[in-house]
């Protein structure tokens, strides 16, 4: 049976509609950045998703082919994530979809090398005839962070927001966003096929220990 990242690390893809504190260790992702709102038809948003699919399936079906990755395992693509940050204030506003910095990831298992992806860009950039060029590989060490389940659309996220905000000040956090600890979003719905009210989409966020 393939290897399935959200069953085996359900801490991490599976919370409850409640708030969590969880320490994220290091993980590895095809990337791609980009700014703008994620609704426009034809964006860079749109056009990101294409590329890290056919990146992540390239790697994926790396078994069938004449590159041999050492250490593979049969494995379930895991679900599209995001990181998200506007310029000039903590978290974001959500009416301001314009001002949107991204990156979008998929994670990468453990066996891929930064060599064996490499491989990969020129093989999804043959084999499909586009510029795979703007995906990168990136390492991420999240550490201490908050989460939660959000079901429901995206711009209801703020109600699951203030939730996990009133749980760090009642347990003694406080949110530690920069430039590289962001608002986090993994989406385990495909939006194409469910209803916006039954979207599932896990929300973290990075964290600190308060001062005194």
């Amino acid at each position: 049976m393939a290897f399935d990242y959200k069953k085996e690390y359900k801490e991490f893809y599976l919370p409850k509609q409640t708030p969590v504190i969880v320490d994220v260790p290091e993980m590895h992702y095809l990337a791609v950045r980009g700014k703008g709102d994620p609704n426009a038809a034809g964006g860079e948003y749109q056009n990101a998703i294409s590329l890290l699919y056919g990146m992540a399936y390239t790697i994926k079906m790396s078994k069938k082919g004449d590159h041999q990755i050492d250490g593979y395992f049969d494995y379930v693509v895991p679900p599209l994530e995001g990181f998200w940050w506007q310029e000039g204030i903590e978290g974001f506003d959500y009416a301001r979809k314009q001002d949107f910095h991204w990156i979008s990831v998929i994670r990468l298992p453990e066996f891929v090398s930064e060599e064996d992806f490499k491989w990969a860009v020129t093989e999804a950039t043959r084999k499909k005839k586009m510029d795979f060029s703007p995906v990168e590989y990136l390492s991420v060490k999240e550490g201490l962070c908050v989460q939660m389940m959000h079901i429901g659309p995206f711009d209801d996220e703020p109600a699951s927001v203030a939730l996990m905000d009133a749980y760090l000040e009642a347990n003694g956090y406080e949110n530690d966003f920069s430039s590289t600890r962001l608002h986090h979003e993994i989406y385990l719905s495909d939006a194409r096929k469910a209803a916006p009210e039954q979207w599932k989409t896990v929300i973290r966020h990075p964290i600190r220990k308060k001062k005194g």
